[in-house]
């Protein structure tokens, strides 16, 4: 067992087991260079790593994602990290609960347990250092205030590399909304922060996080799958910055500028190449370990945003399910 010990400034809730991070996600799709394409045009580090891409954010060595290739696109799978201490209790605690643990599949280095949820996703829990945050992150401009006076912008040659800070979370389609809670809740130990109805629901971690960092929406029967990644731009600056560059890529179809009722969060997605979005985000919720977060059933027309843009038509359709739906 790797041994990732509390930092200076990190806390943890006590006499509470659950999840601190969405730590890294593993997903296949049927073209790496087209992956690699979007994501350095997204303003990620891609690194090629054997025959897998490593998604990071400049700056910093926590790898957020690993791009695999197969013959069809889906997520692979989905690794939580908790604190040290809690790892074997909550490894006693999953199996009192009657779950079945896996091993690792072919290719993994974990030191971690591994189950399937009712959606049929992959889950590890692993001991790993704590990458959701611990308080609220900055907001404001990308390049700080500027004094009167002065040019407080650039000129379109001119305009800076958009690089996002981190990866914030994941909305996936499920087969059942409340099913999903209820296990999230149960075995990882994440708390329900808002929802709308059995649609949509938003889940965090109990020792501090962002309002979520995994969000289900219901896949209406369908097979489950990716909707969004989303990552933290700290500012709306950031936000409008990605949207042009990844425009001047070629990268036309998104949705934004916009701001979301749950979670709060400004946004901007763009649509991958098959079919699921990549938000550019900043100004979320934060809810802290200490405090007690009501979770309120939002009405239908808060769930989605408070403003921006009219809603694309195919936002909410599932394109990963689609692969399987088609014969062939």
């Amino acid at each position: 067992m790797t041994a990732i010990t509390g930092k200076i400034g990190i806390t943890k809730r006590p006499g509470e087991l659950g999840v601190h991070s969405l730590s890294t996600f593993k997903m296949i799709v049927p073209d790496l260079a087209v992956a690699d394409n979007f994501y350095r045009a997204f303003g990620l580090d891609v690194r090629e790593e054997g025959d897998t891409l490593g998604l990071y954010t400049f700056g910093s060595d926590h790898r957020w994602g690993v791009i695999g290739e197969g013959p069809q696109k889906r997520m692979s799978a989905i690794s939580f990290a908790a604190f040290e201490e809690d790892f074997e209790p909550m490894k006693r605690r999953i199996e009192g609960m009657g779950i079945r643990l896996m091993d690792a599949p072919a290719g993994f280095e974990s030191n971690g347990i591994w189950f399937r949820d009712p959606n049929d996703f992959l889950v590890e829990i692993k001991v790993a250092e704590k990458t959701s945050p611990n308080a609220k992150v900055d907001f404001g401009a990308m390049d700080g205030s500027k004094p009167g006076n002065t040019i407080g912008s650039w000129g379109r040659a001119k305009k800076p590399e958009v690089r996002p800070l981190r990866f914030a979370h994941m909305l996936m389609f499920v087969a059942n909304v409340p099913q999903s809670i209820e296990f999230y809740a149960r075995v990882l130990g994440m708390r329900l922060s808002d929802r709308t109805g059995d649609i949509i629901a938003f889940m965090h971690g109990i020792h501090g996080s962002d309002h979520h960092m995994i969000a289900f929406v219901t896949a209406n029967g369908r097979r489950p799958g990716l909707h969004h990644l989303s990552w933290d731009m700290g500012s709306i600056n950031g936000i409008g910055l990605g949207a042009m560059q990844m425009a001047d890529r070629g990268f036309q179809k998104g949705w934004g500028l916009g701001r979301h009722v749950l979670g709060s969060n400004y946004f901007h997605y763009m649509q991958d190449p098959w079919g699921s979005w990549s938000e550019y985000s900043a100004d979320i919720d934060y809810i802290g370990l200490d405090h007690d977060w009501e979770a309120k059933d939002q009405p239908p027309e808060d769930g989605i945003y408070v403003w921006g843009p009219e809603l694309p038509k195919d936002f909410l359709h599932n394109y990963e399910a689609d692969q399987y739906d088609t014969p062939g």
